[in-house]
C-alpha cells in the first residue's frame, strides 16, 4: 500500500530520517511521543510537505502524482483537522456531498444518530469526545480504503477511545482496506493493530508483527550481571532495580528458572524501547 523509500526531511532542530513499508489489509501503528516525528511523517505521506531526500509511493504511484480520484480514496484525521467549527453538522453534511462524488449520505446520518452528535449545534460547541468521533465518521463516509489516522484518540476518556477503535474494527471489515494510525498511548492500539513501528527523534527504533508478540518478555532483575544478555535487546533502570526487554522469552524460562520473567505488554516494549540502553 505504502512504500517508503529512505527519506529525509530536515528542520532546524528535527530530523525525520526513515525507511518503511506499509502493507494492504493491515492497520499499521506508528508510536512514539509528542514530538517523535509521527505527524511529519503522515503529512510527507500526503504530499502536505516535500522530503529533502527519498521517495514515498502509494500504490506504486508518487504521492506528487496521485490523481483527484485517488485522494479521495484517502481518509484523513488530523488532531487540528476540521471544516469551520462555527457551522452546524447538516452544513458539513453539504460540503462533504459537493467535494466527493462518492460521498455515502445514508452511512453519514446513521453514524450521526448512532453517536448521538447534536445535529442543530456548532461544531466548536462539541465535546473533545464528539469532535473525535465526527471528524472520524467524516472520514469513513466518503468510500476511503485508506484511513491515516494522526492521534485519533489523544485526550479522551476511555468509553470514547473504546468507541472510536471500533468504528475502525468496523471499516475494516472490508476487504481491501487499511490503516495507517499513530498513537503515544500504546494500549489502545495493542488488540488493534496487525504490525507496529516505534519511531522516536526521527528514526525507526523497531517494527514487529502482533503476531511475534507472544515471544516478547520483560526480565526483572537487580543487577545486569544476572542476565544472560545472548537475547536482551534493552534494558531501562528503575526503582527497583532492571527491567530487560527480549523476544525470545521461552529461551529464558528453559535456561534460567531463578530470573522473574513476566509477559511484555506493548506499554512495556515501547517504555523499555524508547527510554532504555542497549546492552
Amino acid at each position: 500500500m505504502i512504500k517508503i523509500d529512505n527519506i529525509k526531511k530536515k528542520y532546524p532542530e528535527f530530523e525525520l530520517d526513515l525507511d518503511m513499508e506499509i502493507g494492504d489489509n493491515t492497520i499499521t501503528a506508528i508510536l512514539g511521543t509528542n514530538g517523535a516525528g509521527k505527524t511529519t511523517l503522515f503529512k510527507s505521506i500526503l504530499g502536505l510537505i516535500h522530503v529533502d531526500q527519498g521517495s514515498i509511493a502509494i500504490d506504486g504511484t508518487p504521492v506528487d502524482s496521485l490523481p483527484p480520484s485517488f485522494k479521495e480514496k484517502i481518509g484523513v484525521v488530523f488532531p487540528d483537522s476540521i471544516v469551520n467549527e462555527y457551522l452546524p453538522i447538516k452544513d458539513v453534511q453539504k460540503i462533504m456531498k459537493a467535494s466527493y462524488p462518492h460521498f455515502d449520505q445514508a452511512r453519514f446520518e446513521k453514524l450521526i444518530d448512532q453517536f448521538h452528535l447534536p445535529k442543530k449545534s456548532k461544531i466548536r460547541s462539541f465535546s473533545t469526545g464528539e469532535k473525535a468521533k465526527f471528524k472520524l465518521i467524516c472520514a469513513l463516509t466518503h468510500e476511503a480504503d485508506l484511513l491515516i489516522l494522526d492521534e485519533p484518540t489523544s485526550g479522551l476518556d476511555v468509553i470514547v477511545r473504546e468507541e472510536i477503535l471500533d468504528m475502525l474494527r468496523g471499516f475494516m471489515k472490508e476487504e481491501g482496506h487499511s490503516i495507517v494510525i499513530s498513537s503515544h498511548i500504546s494500549s489502545d492500539l495493542e488488540h488493534l493493530c496487525d504490525d507496529f513501528y516505534i519511531i522516536h527523534d526521527g528514526t525507526i527504533r523497531m517494527h514487529e508483527t502482533m503476531d511475534r508478540m507472544d515471544n516478547y518478555g520483560v526480565l526483572k532483575a537487580g543487577s545486569l550481571d544476572e542476565i544472560d544478555k545472548s537475547y536482551a535487546l534493552k534494558a531501562l533502570k528503575t526503582p527497583y532495580g532492571w527491567s530487560v526487554l527480549t523476544d525470545q522469552k521461552q529461551y529464558y524460562i528453559d535456561n534460567f528458572p531463578h530470573l522473574v520473567i513476566e509477559p511484555a505488554s506493548m506499554d512495556d516494549v515501547f517504555s523499555i524501547v524508547v527510554q532504555g540502553e542497549s546492552l
